[in-house]
């Protein structure tokens, strides 16, 4: 089978997707001065529903009517949105926006190795074990030896961000084995349905009710945060995956910081020491082995 070729409307689109993923970071930090964090993951999938059915709809497509499909997106939405997008917004109340992506980007890492163990068709090759070495070992230099002394909050939130990205790994097996007889819009709608129905009694219990009387420019962030980040960000998900395929599609991890980095920066005031920048450097190198089409270069 050859290898899906990454076409320059593709290439738009990879940008254009790590450009509002790398984004999610910013419009969290802004929501956070006002929101808490698990009122923020359900706003986040609340607003983004409406936008997807509307596609759906758009598209001429039924909504499923088994409850097995069903239990499966609930399942999916709690790996996929719930846990990891409240891991990250509470990580983010601890450190930088631009830190939460470089750990973030562990997720590309993590997926292989979690399939590797699970799925019986994506084998646990060297090649991938090596590639795991390469993120834990940029991770170890992102932390810093100083996280051996002790947890304090900051490590926590470096860990609650390492825990999203093992989440979205395991969301990818569990969606390969259970979603595969529904369309990708259909399983990101149901997903972000399903993490709705599990995150309203979670964050009305622990938050309370939402307030709506928030500022103009926190309202613009969550829109941000739910439409772009989430609702158009599956858009671009799914037609990249259709035109380019997965392993292009993995590519995105690598881009996502710099983003996440760049608006920090220039709005946040967000400084990142040489460490974590090296520690980056060290994680997409073991994206890059993972990913395999470096060694082939390489070798060629």
């Amino acid at each position: 089978m050859t290898q899906a070729s990454l076409t320059p409307a593709a290439t738009v689109m990879l940008l254009a997707l790590a450009a509002v993923w790398g984004g999610s970071f910013f419009f969290a930090e802004l929501v956070l001065r006002e929101v808490p964090p698990l009122t923020i993951t359900l706003h986040r999938v609340v607003w983004a529903i409406p936008v997807l059915a509307i596609v759906i709809w758009w598209q001429g497509q039924s909504l499923p009517r088994s409850p097995r499909v069903w239990g499966a997106y609930v399942v999916m939405g709690t790996l996929n949105n719930a846990l990891p997008f409240s891991l990250i917004f509470w990580g983010q109340t601890q450190i930088e926006s631009g830190l939460a992506s470089i750990l973030n980007g562990t997720t590309a890492v993590f997926g292989a190795v979690v399939a590797g163990l699970l799925l019986a068709d994506e084998r646990l090759t060297p090649r991938k074990v090596i590639g795991a070495l390469l993120g834990l070992v940029g991770v170890a230099i992102v932390m810093g030896p100083e996280t051996l002394g002790g947890l304090d909050l900051r490590n926590l939130a470096q860990l609650a961000i390492l825990g999203a990205a093992l989440c979205y790994s395991l969301a990818g097996v569990w969606a390969k084995m259970h979603l595969r007889g529904q369309s990708p819009q259909m399983n990101a709608l149901g997903m972000l349905m399903g993490s709705a129905v599990v995150m309203a009694p979670v964050a009305l219990c622990v938050d309370g009710t939402p307030q709506l009387s928030l500022s103009g420019g926190t309202w613009a962030a969550l829109l941000g945060l739910s439409i772009l980040s989430t609702a158009i960000a599956y858009m671009l998900y799914f037609a990249i995956l259709t035109r380019a395929g997965a392993a292009n599609l993995m590519l995105v991890t690598l881009l996502i910081p710099p983003f996440a980095i760049g608006l920090g920066s220039a709005f946040l005031n967000e400084t990142l020491g040489p460490t974590a920048m090296a520690g980056f450097g060290v994680i997409a190198l073991g994206i890059l082995v993972t990913d395999g089409r470096a060694l082939q270069v390489f070798r060629r």
